[in-house]
């Protein structure tokens, strides 16, 4: 409905519903007639059995009261309720605030529940068995789907189960992780780094940091133009936290680390995103969330089955 945002809208829907009633209103009028006493009412026209016809009599007094009612009942809700046009009703009611309403009195219920291990460590959290339980059933709700039931992730999807993290694995990186969200973009650096070789020198020569299957005379090549790299990843490709760069000197890929992923990283940049969840779940639910994924790389528990 985003396209709908000209008044000229609500107009057409105002008249379409009020002619609908109106239409409505004369066709139980007109339906309800009666036939005037000694004459002769007419039929339908549908014929069976050679002689056995329908008659055209009008609809008994309850349906007729039925279709009034539901008449009346349509005016008296479109006067409360929002559907006439822009008209909100007069009890200014909306899915939105009904929606808030119900969020509220939710978060009111559970609120002393989590409240208490916003006093604690993360790692005090993961060590209570309770805290942990909740901390899965929110993974299995909000995470599952991007970082996997076992939270070993998939391809642009960070493994949650290893200590290998682009901005730090502890609790408050992970709590500011969770409540803020994380937007990870590496611009593409084909054009500063030359020609098709010279970006597939680069690329074995990425690889050769992590004695991953390379060229080597190709990786010697590429050695001098590692320097457009070391801005971010460090002078000798170890990544930066800071920045949310990876370490290359390891064999964990993100997106994979063959020749060709590696060059197309290269040639046409990555843009990762992880939504905020801070204002969806809250400072306590964040805390015991945060508290479960840390134990997932800290053999406090184990990943959830898959």
């Amino acid at each position: 409905m985003a396209d709908f945002t000209s008044s000229g809208w609500s107009l057409y829907i105002m008249v379409a519903t009020a002619l609908g009633l109106a239409l409505c209103l004369w066709l139980t009028i007109t339906l309800s007639r009666r036939h005037p006493p000694g004459e002769q009412v007419g039929t339908t026209g549908h014929t069976w059995d050679e002689t056995l016809e329908e008659l055209n009599n009008p609809l008994p007094r309850w349906w007729i009261y039925l279709f009034y009612l539901t008449i009346a009942f349509a005016v008296v809700y479109l006067a409360l309720y929002p559907g006439f046009g822009a008209n909100k009703g007069s009890f200014g009611w909306s899915q939105v605030s009904q929606y808030e309403t119900e969020v509220a009195r939710a978060n009111a219920a559970v609120e002393p529940l989590f409240a208490r291990y916003l006093k604690q460590e993360v790692a005090q959290v993961a060590a209570d068995p309770q805290a942990r339980a909740m901390g899965e059933r929110l993974y299995l709700t909000y995470c599952v789907q991007c970082h996997g039931s076992d939270a070993r992730g998939s391809k642009g999807f960070p493994n949650l189960a290893d200590n290998d993290w682009l901005h730090g694995g502890d609790g408050a990186t992970l709590i500011k992780t969770i409540t803020e969200g994380r937007n990870g973009m590496m611009p593409p650096m084909a054009a500063a780094v030359g020609s098709a070789a010279e970006v597939e020198n680069l690329a074995n020569y990425v690889l050769s940091l992590s004695n991953s299957a390379h060229d080597a005379v190709k990786a010697e090549l590429g050695k001098p133009k590692f320097g457009v790299c070391a801005a971010c990843h460090g002078s000798q490709g170890a990544g930066n936290p800071a920045l949310g760069a990876p370490n290359l000197t390891d064999k964990v890929w993100l997106y994979g680390g063959s020749l060709a992923t590696v060059t197309e990283s290269i040639n046409k940049g990555r843009n990762n995103q992880m939504p905020a969840f801070g204002e969806l779940l809250g400072p306590g639910k964040v805390q015991v969330l945060a508290a479960y994924v840390w134990s997932l790389s800290n053999g406090t528990t184990t990943p959830p089955p898959r």
